[in-house]
C-alpha cells in the first residue's frame, strides 16, 4: 500500500487531481469521471448524490489540503418519495425504491463542512462555494462558518435550497458580517421567514457603518474615495422564501434607503404585496446606488408596481450593462411537448387475436361527421368466438351470440377500420394480418358523457371570466385586510398611549389629593378639579370686571390654590 508523505501533500495542495489519484490508489479504488471532469479548470463540480460512501475519503482529504480551486460545487438534487402504502407496494417492486445517498447522512455533511473549514482557511485562490440542496445541521453551519471567518478570498457563497431556516442563518451571519471579501451570497429556498430578512438587514447595516467610517477617512486631504474598491457585500439573493413578506421587505428597504454599496437585491416569489412593493419604492428614492431589485413571481403585486420599480432601477444603471445580471424567474410548470395523447388498449387472452379500432372519417345520415367510436367492453373467454368461427356462424365478430348487425336498427353509423393480429399458431400459413372494413351502425345516444362535455364547452368562456373575477376579488380582499390589519394595530397603540396617559394623570391627581379619599378613575372626573377650574374663571372675570384693573384686595395668592 502506498504510503502519505509530507511531500506528496505539499505538492497535493497545489494540484487536486494529482493528490485525488494519488488517494483513490492508497484506497484501492478507482477515481471518479464525474469529480474530475472540470479539474483542469480549477472548478470542482459534482453531483454529491451519485458518489457512494467508499468514494468520499478521497475526495474529503482533497478538499482539506486544497489551495489552487478557484471554485467548489456540490449538490444534491434528492428527494424522498412522499407515499409508501399498501396501494403502491402492490405496483411497484422493492428494487424500484430509492436509496438514501451517503451525502444526506448527518456524519458525511459534518465531515465535509470540516473539509470546507481546512480549505477556507489554507487557500488564497478559493472565491466561489455552493452547497446546493445538502441537508445542513447546526453542528455543520457552525464548523463551516469558522472557515468563512478566516477566509481571505472567498467572494461569492451560495447554500441555495438548503434547509438551514433563520436560525442557520442567523450563524452563517456572524462570519459574513465581519468579511471584507464575500460579496454576494445566495439564499434561495432556505425556509426563511421575515427573520432572516432582517439578519440579512442587520449586515447590511453593520457593513455600511464601517465602510462610511472607512470613506470619511478616504476622503480627507481632498481625495476621492473609491467605493467599488471597499469590501464587503454587493449582492443578497433570497429568492423563493415565500415567509418573507412584507414586514421582511420593510425591513430590508429600511436599510437599502441610505445605502450605497449593495447593488443587487433579489426578491422572487417571496410572499410580497403592495404594501412591501411601495416600502421598496420609497427606498428607491434615496438609493441611487442600487442597479437590480428583482421583485417578479410576486402575485400579489401589482404588475404596474412592479413596471415602476424596475424603471427605476434601470435609471440608476443608466442604461450601461450591469455587472449584476438578473436572474431568470423558474418555472412553476414544465412544459410539455404539443402533440396527439396515444392510448392503448389492453390485450386479450395470450393466443387469442388482439384488435385496434381507428376511427375513419364518415358522416352520418343526418350530415354530422361521427368521429368518435365507442369500444365495447371484451366479453369474457367463455363467451370469446375467433374470427373465423363467426364468419361462418354468419355474425359479426365481437357481437353476443344471436345477434347479428343486420338486426339492429340504430340512428346514425361511423366508417370504423378493424386491424386484427393473430397470434394463434395455427393460421401461421395463412395471412398474419386481416384487415378489412365493415360499416357498423352504433346508436348516437345522448350520454351522460358527451353532454357533459357539451356543457363545458358551452360554459368554458363563462367559467372562465368568473374565474377572473373571483381572483380580482381575492386580490382586492387581501389587500382590505393588509389595510385592516395596520389600522387595527395603530389604534391599538394609540389606545394604549391615551389609556397611559390617562393613568399617568390619575396617580397624580392622587398624589396631591387626600390621602383618605379614593383615587379617581380619570383626572377630568373628579370634581374636586372641576371646581376648582369653575373658580379660577370666577376669579379671573371678577379681575376683569374690576374698575382698577387689578386684583381686588379680598383676593390673595392663596386663594388660587
Amino acid at each position: 500500500m502506498v504510503q502519505d508523505s509530507a511531500q506528496i501533500r505539499q505538492q497535493g495542495a497545489q494540484d487536486f487531481m494529482a493528490y485525488y489519484d494519488f488517494a483513490c490508489a492508497r484506497q484501492e479504488s478507482v477515481p471518479l469521471p464525474a469529480v474530475k471532469m472540470n479539474l483542469d479548470k480549477g472548478m470542482l463540480d459534482f453531483n454529491g448524490d451519485r458518489l457512494k460512501l467508499t468514494d468520499w475519503p478521497p475526495i474529503l482529504s482533497s478538499i482539506s489540503i486544497n489551495k489552487h480551486l478557484h471554485h467548489i460545487a456540490i449538490s444534491s438534487t434528492y428527494q424522498a418519495s412522499l407515499g409508501s402504502g399498501d396501494a403502491d407496494r402492490r405496483y411497484y417492486k422493492s428494487s424500484f425504491k430509492k436509496k438514501i445517498p451517503a451525502i444526506r447522512s448527518k456524519d458525511m455533511t459534518f465531515k465535509l463542512c470540516k473539509a470546507l473549514r481546512e480549505c477556507l482557511i489554507v487557500s488564497s485562490n478559493l472565491k466561489t462555494l455552493q452547497l446546493n440542496g445538502l441537508p445542513l445541521r447546526e453542528r455543520d453551519l457552525i464548523t463551516l462558518t469558522k472557515g468563512l471567518a478566516k477566509s481571505v478570498a472567498l467572494e461569492n457563497l451560495s447554500l441555495a435550497n438548503c434547509p438551514i431556516t433563520d436560525e442557520g442563518l442567523e450563524v452563517i451571519c456572524q462570519s459574513v458580517k465581519y468579511s471584507t471579501s464575500i460579496r454576494t451570497v445566495d439564499f434561495t429556498g432556505c425556509n426563511l421567514t421575515w427573520r432572516g430578512a432582517e439578519h440579512m438587514a442587520n449586515i447590511i447595516k453593520h457593513q455600511g457603518m464601517q465602510r462610511h467610517g472607512t470613506a470619511w477617512a478616504e476622503s480627507l486631504r481632498y481625495r476621492q474615495p473609491q467605493f467599488e474598491g471597499m469590501g464587503g457585500l454587493r449582492r443578497v439573493t433570497l429568492n423563493c422564501n415565500t415567509l418573507i413578506g412584507d414586514r421582511g421587505a420593510a425591513a430590508l428597504a429600511h436599510e437599502l434607503a441610505e445605502d450605497l454599496w449593495v447593488k443587487a437585491v433579489d426578491l422572487q416569489r417571496c410572499g410580497l404585496s403592495n404594501e412591501g412593493a411601495r416600502r421598496l419604492l420609497e427606498a428607491l428614492k434615496t438609493n441611487s446606488a442600487l442597479c437590480v431589485l428583482d421583485i417578479r413571481s410576486n402575485p400579489l403585486v401589482d404588475k404596474v408596481l412592479i413596471k415602476t420599480i424596475l424603471e427605476k432601477v434601470l435609471m440608476n444603471a443608466d442604461g450601461e450593462s450591469p455587472e449584476y445580471c438578473w436572474i431568470k424567474p423558474a418555472t412553476t410548470e414544465p412544459q410539455r411537448a404539443p402533440g396527439p395523447k396515444k392510448r392503448s388498449l389492453p390485450s386479450l387472452v395470450r393466443g387469442k387475436g388482439a384488435f385496434r379500432i381507428a376511427p375513419r372519417k364518415g358522416t352520418s345520415p343526418g350530415g354530422r361527421s361521427s368521429g368518435v367510436v365507442q369500444a365495447q367492453k371484451p366479453y369474457s373467454r367463455s363467451c370469446y368466438i375467433p374470427w373465423r368461427a363467426a364468419a361462418r356462424a354468419g355474425r359479426q365478430r365481437g357481437l353476443p351470440p344471436g345477434v347479428t348487425v343486420s338486426e339492429q336498427s340504430f340512428q346514425g353509423a361511423a366508417t370504423v377500420k378493424v386491424t386484427v393480429d393473430s397470434d394463434s399458431d395455427e393460421d401461421e400459413d395463412e395471412e398474419e394480418q386481416e384487415e378489412e372494413e365493415v360499416v357498423v351502425e352504433v346508436e348516437q345516444r345522448p350520454s351522460s358523457f358527451n353532454l357533459q362535455n357539451r356543457i363545458t364547452g358551452r360554459q368554458f368562456e363563462r367559467l372562465q371570466m368568473e374565474l377572473k373575477e373571483c381572483r380580482l376579488k381575492l386580490a382586492e380582499e387581501r389587500r382590505a385586510r393588509l389595510k385592516a390589519e395596520s389600522r387595527l394595530i395603530e389604534y391599538e397603540l394609540e389606545n394604549s398611549r391615551l389609556r397611559d396617559a390617562n393613568h399617568s394623570l390619575s396617580e397624580a391627581l392622587a398624589a396631591t389629593g387626600s390621602g383618605s379619599a379614593p383615587p379617581p378613575v380619570s383626572a377630568l372626573e373628579d370634581e374636586a378639579v372641576l371646581e376648582s377650574i369653575e373658580s379660577s374663571f370666577t376669579k379671573f372675570h371678577a379681575f376683569l370686571g374690576s374698575p382698577q384693573g387689578c386684583w381686588p384686595r379680598s383676593a390673595s395668592f392663596n386663594s388660587w390654590n
